[in-house]
């Protein structure tokens, strides 16, 4: 790759002030503008090239610009883009079978964006807590853990640790408790602590917390423990599905479906949450997964959306799936992760900025050696951008790394040398 310092063009300048003027600010994006992806690459509106290592939080894991999915998105907004579900259409029940065979469920609930599918669950699990386990009316609780990242619904953000994200949006919703992640322990104790306990909502790996992966084994005696109870199991899945972390989900074991599942298998969720790469970034669409008797407690009426489940997301979701078990891009996912944290070990090794390296698949992240309220990695993160590298920092001194999961052995060298560049920079 080229070396340049990069500066902010004319163009790129007068873009981003446009955004700060006309556009709320509740994004701090990196100085960069983008026009056209292709694969792992974007190039800004200059025509600079950059490796995406991000893939929009994990939404792009089929690469940008897919084929595949453009094809299936034009051709579908060619014929029947949105009926609602007032009427049937032709592509939504093609879809349901589909994605329930593909997961192993017996029915899927269709909604637009990861916050919507998780609030969709939550109010699953309350129904089904009411009329099945026979909770009494407005007492059910579901156990969350400390520094989730759910979504910013004003229900979501009751149970956030983000201080930023809570702060003058109360009052909040009630009927959550919250206990450390990766601690088998505090969930017994809370799972212990009343019979009105209708589920535990968690995420596999805690993205946004910084890659935090835990502990072999953390997921099957979670899973154990809600089973022992009768409470629901919800694994949300929106980050770390759909093959990112080497298999297809990240909880993926004990289902019916063959897409990967076989890689270390833990536990199958009672609910399962995907959003963001199950289109390939190409257009929203999330999905809530349960079986029968868990969703059949939803009737007519009771909970929807305008766009859930539309003919243009059925058929560009479909593509997507179909994406992912044709390039095998869990097995990719699970090889190269090994490749990329190897290579990043062995830059830690060199260079003492790097204190600490954890993932699963291409899921990453890089510990900076530096307090959370430090500019250091977001500097860091520039020179990766000035380099042709596109990364994030998430809780401050933590970079994310998640290129596309179609990036190649040769890719992942060529950007762990862009890395260690940009990190001597700052010795």
């Amino acid at each position: 790759m080229q070396e340049t310092q990069q500066t902010l063009s004319e163009k790129s300048a007068a873009l981003i002030a446009k955004e700060n003027k006309y556009g709320a600010h509740n994004y701090h994006p990196l100085p960069v503008v983008l026009d056209r992806g292709e694969g792992v690459f974007v190039w800004d509106v200059d025509g600079k090239k950059y490796y995406d290592f991000l893939s929009a939080y994990s939404a792009v894991n089929q690469g940008h610009c897919h084929p595949k999915i453009i094809d299936a998105m034009v051709k579908q907004a060619q014929t029947l883009t949105l009926t609602s579900r007032a009427f049937h259409n032709d592509k939504l029940g093609v879809f349901e079978e589909y994605i329930t065979k593909y997961f192993g469920f017996d029915k899927l609930l269709p909604m637009n964006t990861g916050a919507e599918a998780v609030e969709t669950a939550l109010k699953l699990c309350r129904k089904w807590a009411y009329e099945v386990k026979q909770i009494p009316e407005n007492q059910a609780q579901i156990i969350v853990c400390e520094n989730n990242f759910h979504g910013r619904t004003t229900t979501i953000i009751s149970f956030s640790n983000d201080e930023g994200a809570r702060k003058n949006f109360g009052p909040f919703t009630d009927g959550f408790i919250k206990i450390p992640y990766d601690d088998t322990a505090a969930l017994e104790a809370a799972l212990k602590s009343s019979p009105n306990i209708a589920g535990f909502l968690v995420e596999p790996i805690q993205g946004e917390a910084g890659v935090y992966v835990p502990t072999e084994g953390y997921l099957a005696k979670a899973k154990a423990l809600c089973e022992a109870h009768n409470v629901l199991f919800i694994a949300d899945e929106v980050q770390t599905g759909i093959a990112r972390t080497g298999r297809l989900l990240a909880t993926c074991g004990n289902c019916s479906c063959s897409n990967g599942c076989e890689n270390n298998p833990e536990v199958k969720p009672d609910i399962l949450i995907l959003g963001k790469a199950i289109s390939g970034g190409v257009y929203p669409v999330s999905a809530v997964l349960a079986n029968d008797a868990i969703m059949n407690v939803i009737q007519p009426g009771q909970h929807g959306s305008t766009f859930g489940g539309n003919p243009v997301a059925a058929a560009v979701a479909m593509a997507a799936l179909e994406v992912v078990k044709d390039e095998k891009l869990s097995q990719n996912a699970e090889y190269l992760g090994t490749v990329l944290r190897k290579g990043l070990n062995e830059i830690a090794s060199r260079n003492p900025l790097i204190t600490l390296v954890r993932g699963k698949g291409l899921l990453n992240a890089i510990v900076i050696n530096s307090d959370e309220d430090s500019d250091l990695a977001w500097n860091i993160c520039l020179k990766f951008r000035d380099y042709g590298l596109l990364a994030k920092p998430t809780h401050g001194n933590k970079i994310r790394f998640a290129p596309p999961l179609v990036i190649t052995e040769e890719q992942i060298h060529d950007c762990l040398a862009i890395i260690e560049k940009a990190l001597n920079d700052f010795k």
